[in-house]
């Protein structure tokens, strides 16, 4: 019988952990949860700023990507621990620590990115209908909304069979990425001197509104509070050695699932520099541009075909990992428990309102920007997660012996300032003009 007061208590420790395994067998115990956060950080908002990135900047901004995905790895470790350790996600602690108004506002934000996230899944999913199918954008963002019954469909299956549809749709866009970068063949020693962050990001305000939205896009706000849910989906024992080994291996899960993810991006935005940047294409930032040139400037007809077959994949994925997000949220907030099938309508209408307006006003190119405009709304709504989350992880009287060691906490509070930093210089920038 599941804990009703237990985060996502569905799913709660309803996947076997075999007692004896060892290496191998016990990764892929635990292996799961990462790769559901990972859809997060290749969702089509990633699209988005990884194309104008890559178009305008060419391979300059790989840095940022990379960069972006190491703080990913450590706050995602950071909250599968506070997860694994406390039995609570980042949600429920936050009601549990502090006054209800900064519950309240925190909840507020974190609905705001959740929005922002859903907002950039209807126009990715819409825009790779219009592409595959020629549905017009405005059908095809509406017919996003019934993606609700797709998700109910898997939850009630079992939580493993949501995981395996989710990894098989990441193996999908893995390889028709891995195809379009065989085709671009982008020179090594370029995309080597792109890892290596350049001070334009500071001094040029349009090189660091992309890099912002990158970061946006890659460390995502309520993928800290999926990540601390799903993680105690596994029936591990309960035990401080229990918890302890359940913290190793969701770390490594998470890890190499990131790893992926990072390939991913990185992908997307080397395929914009060699096809695009390359070309004197340097403002493409528009999908359904990057779509009509891609096979023409990579001699490869099926490219663009792939192109639109990740983002169909992108865009689905998605929408499991949104769901299951709002649905932590509201619940460790605010203790209300909504039916699935109305939490993912509210949360999809909240996002296919604006979409529908923006394309009837003003058609794919105000989509478009309003896609890149949701990232770095998201990254603007990073502080209110990493900053609960590092604090709660670096306090020895709710973690125990779980919490972080001085020096990890003073790398955990790095991340968090270098965020608060970069939010805080391109809104000068936007308030300057």
């Amino acid at each position: 019988m599941p804990d009703p007061f237990a985060s996502l208590a569905e799913a709660h420790a309803s996947v076997h952990v075999p007692p004896g395994a060892t290496g191998w067998r016990r990764l892929m115990a635990f292996a799961g949860p990462g790769y559901m956060v990972s859809v997060g950080y290749m969702d089509p908002g990633n699209w988005a700023t990884d194309l104008a990135g890559g178009s305008a900047f060419g391979y300059r901004l790989l840095s940022v990507i990379m960069l972006s995905n190491l703080m990913a790895i450590l706050l995602q470790a950071l909250s599968a621990r506070l997860g694994i350790a406390t039995g609570r996600d980042l949600a429920q602690a936050c009601r549990d620590r502090f006054p209800m108004p900064v519950t309240i506002a925190l909840w507020l934000a974190c609905e705001a990115a959740i929005i922002a996230c859903d907002l950039a899944e209807v126009i990715g999913t819409a825009i790779a209908l219009q592409l595959l199918f020629g549905l017009p954008l405005l059908p095809g963002a509406i017919l996003t909304g019934l993606d609700a019954a797709l998700v109910l469909m898997l939850m009630n299956r079992g939580f493993r069979v949501l995981e395996a549809f989710v990894i098989g749709l990441l193996v999908i866009i893995a390889a028709c990425f891995l195809v379009q970068i065989l085709a671009a063949a982008p020179p090594v020693a370029a995309v080597l001197r792109g890892l290596v962050p350049t001070p334009a990001l500071l001094t040029d305000p349009a090189m660091l509104y992309v890099a912002i939205g990158i970061i946006g896009a890659t460390v995502m706000p309520h993928n800290l509070y999926l990540h601390s849910s799903i993680v105690q989906t596994r029936a591990y024992d309960r035990s401080e050695a229990g918890r302890r080994d359940a913290i190793r291996w969701a770390t490594w899960d998470s890890t190499l699932a990131l790893m992926m993810a990072l390939f991913i991006n990185a992908a997307i935005l080397i395929v914009a520099s060699a096809a695009f940047h390359g070309s004197g294409h340097r403002d493409v930032a528009d999908i359904g541009q990057a779509y009509r040139l891609i096979s023409p400037l990579l001699g490869l007809g099926v490219a663009s075909t792939l192109f639109a077959v990740a983002l169909l994949a992108a865009g689905m994925n998605s929408t499991v990992t949104g769901t299951l997000a709002g649905q932590i949220v509201m619940e460790g907030f605010l203790h209300v428990r909504l039916p699935h099938w109305a939490r993912r309508l509210l949360t999809r209408g909240l996002a296919i309102v604006p979409v529908v307006v923006v394309t009837a006003l003003y058609g794919a190119a105000g989509t478009n920007r309003l896609l890149v405009f949701s990232q770095v709304v998201l990254s603007m709504q990073l502080p209110f997660a990493v900053i609960p989350l590092v604090w709660f992880v670096a306090d020895r009287r709710m973690m125990g012996s779980f919490a972080i060691s001085r020096g990890f906490a003073a790398l955990s509070w790095l991340v968090a300032l270098v965020i608060l930093a970069l939010n805080g210089k391109l809104l000068w920038d936007m308030a300057t003009g």
